[in-house]
């Protein structure tokens, strides 16, 4: 896992020196070489597990994504709220997300950060923040995104008995796992 952190810390910062194009502020977008975003990358991409989908504008730029906690859709940079049962809600504060895409290997990561969340179901909630890499080789064909997922959330418990208690994360339990994304094709 390590390994993987490191990987993916070295390359954002290699991309960075190569090449960048962005027109949104809240997802940087950085192509090798200084290349422009791959029209077979936009879309909506939909994930195998996790509940992830993502889309992808034109120009690189990640417009919405659902995000495995609480099946949420977000928005890079805004706040989402949503109705919970037992008249709760979900507050979701997205932050921003970088887009990284190498044409030579086809190796495309996304970050998508969430800030600030709190999942509130009557007197209980969970709150925290969450930070999930993908990171992985798009298929030569572009319909498919095999995903090395790493996610590095920080949870606290809030309920009537424990009141702001982080709850521990495992680091073994926190490996990275696989995902297979498959582009939507659109009607």
């Amino acid at each position: 896992m390590k390994q993987l952190v490191v990987l993916i810390g070295c390359a954002v910062v290699l991309l960075g020196f190569v090449g960048c194009q962005s027109t949104n502020k809240r997802v940087e977008v950085i192509i090798e070489d200084g290349g422009q975003f791959p029209e077979f990358l936009v879309g909506t991409w939909k994930a195998n597990k996790g509940g992830w989908e993502i889309v992808f504008e034109p120009d690189g730029t990640i417009s919405s994504a659902v995000i495995p906690l609480g099946r949420t859709k977000v928005a890079p940079g805004q706040t989402t709220v949503v109705p919970m049962k037992l008249g709760g809600k979900g507050v979701y504060k997205a932050g921003n997300w970088l887009v990284q895409y190498s044409p030579a290997s086809r190796e495309l990561t996304v970050e998508i950060v969430i800030e600030s969340f709190r999942a509130q179901i009557g007197p209980s909630a969970v709150k925290g923040s969450t930070r999930d890499y993908l990171t992985g080789t798009v298929s030569e064909d572009g319909k498919l995104w095999d995903v090395a997922w790493l996610s590095v959330p920080k949870y606290i418990v809030d309920i009537p008995e424990r009141r702001n208690q982080e709850l521990p994360i495992d680091p073994y339990y926190n490996e990275a796992k696989t995902v297979l994304f498959e582009k939507v094709v659109e009607n």
